[in-house]
């Protein structure tokens, strides 16, 4: 497991830059969070966090990860205490 970037993490919960998080970035940290890959078809991507029972679909927008899906995040974190 790599080590969190808490830039990106903290960027995720301050909610003030949902549509700015490099896709990339965001992929990492969900791992970082203890989701892991389940499939991927196309541009989209499944994770699964087994402890919580959580899916996480997440697509690239660009480079950059969708607002929509940074917001969702957001809430799971906030909502399980990640």
């Amino acid at each position: 497991m790599k080590i969190m970037n808490k830039k990106v993490y903290n960027a995720v919960l301050s909610g003030n830059a949902d549509n700015n998080i490099k896709f990339n970035d965001f992929r990492n940290l969900i791992v970082n969070l203890g989701f892991e890959f389940i499939w991927q078809n196309g541009s989209h991507v499944q994770y699964f966090h087994s402890r919580h029972n959580i899916f996480m679909n997440i697509q690239n927008d660009g480079s950059k990860a969708k607002g929509y899906e940074v917001r969702q995040l957001r809430k799971i974190i906030k909502q399980y205490n990640l």
